[in-house]
């Protein structure tokens, strides 16, 4: 099928912008999308100077991934943007493609799994403060002491089981004995032991877990519907009396839906993409990237 690409943009008062790129440009960059695979793009800019793509880490958690292509590529290496608290440099060379990108942050999000792993024992063991502010980038968190007392946490991403650096907050009686155990006991701290036990051990005193909380039950209805279970009906075929089975992926979101509400709703969209069997567009809730098939 032969396409047809302009050359120019003509602004409203008749002056041009920036011509676009050559049809040859556009082949190429479309062939090496097809080889990272097009059911994870999520978008990409109409000149293709920037194409995004939604990776999975190896533990399912999704990742947006924004790759930036200079006028001149592949000539200059492309540069990179994504959810994660600390990027990495693109290793590039003249016969680099995009798959190559997509393989390099795959990289880097395994050796970020540790740190993660720590943020998660850290959230799910101590008192957080505003918990519902965290995401996957956030190298940082607030925890509650007691007594008006916070300890506010850096953690390094690249060594997550070292020794934090750390800032106290509260009245000056009480973090002031919190600091000087912490350095005279900043040498106990080990990798070996969990973060909160760790911690535990530096400041000499028993740590606030989390907050008991009662479970919602209408957190998990579904957000388009707004009910738990869709109707029994023979029509539904198999999802028949289903319960939510697609969630966003944003830590601040979370949103639950049932499939078929969510695809339903994205057919209802002027702003649905879809390709290869899969409709892609933004969460009702978040406008974040969301991603369905078109038939189960």
């Amino acid at each position: 099928m032969a396409t047809s690409i302009l050359v120019a943009d003509i602004s409203p008062g008749g002056s041009r912008s920036s011509p676009r790129p050559s049809p040859a440009f556009y082949r190429a960059v479309y062939a090496e999308i097809e080889e990272v695979g097009w059911e994870r793009l999520v978008r990409a800019e109409d000149d293709l100077s920037s194409v995004t793509f939604r990776i999975l880490d190896k533990k399912g958690q999704a990742h947006i991934l924004e790759i930036s292509l200079p006028r001149d590529y592949p000539e200059s290496s492309p540069t990179i943007a994504a959810d994660i608290p600390c990027t990495c440099e693109v290793v590039w060379s003249k016969n680099s493609r995009l798959s190559n990108v997509v393989q390099q942050f795959n990289e880097h999000l395994q050796n970020l799994q540790e740190f993660w792993s720590t943020i998660d024992c850290i959230d799910t063991t101590l008192r957080i403060v505003n918990p519902e502010e965290s995401s996957l980038t956030a190298s940082c968190r607030q925890i509650e002491l007691g007594n008006d007392c916070y300890l506010l946490l850096h953690i390094c991403p690249l060594r997550p089981n070292y020794l934090p650096e750390c800032r106290f907050f509260g009245p000056d009686a009480a973090i002031d004995s919190m600091r000087t155990n912490w350095k005279k006991n900043a040498k106990k701290w080990s990798s070996d032991k969990p973060f909160h036990e760790n911690l535990a051990t530096l400041l000499e005193r028993q740590l606030p877990g989390p907050p008991v909380l009662h479970k919602d039950e209408d957190q998990i209805d579904c957000g388009i519907c707004y009910a738990r279970y869709l109707p029994v009906d023979d029509e539904l075929g198999a999802d028949s009396g289903s319960a939510p089975d697609y969630t966003c992926d944003n830590p601040s979101c979370r949103k639950a839906f049932h499939s078929i509400c969510l695809r339903d709703w994205l057919h209802s969209i002027t702003t649905t993409r879809q390709s290869f069997g899969v409709l892609f567009g933004d969460c009702p809730y978040c406008s974040e990237p969301v991603a369905v098939k078109v038939n189960n």
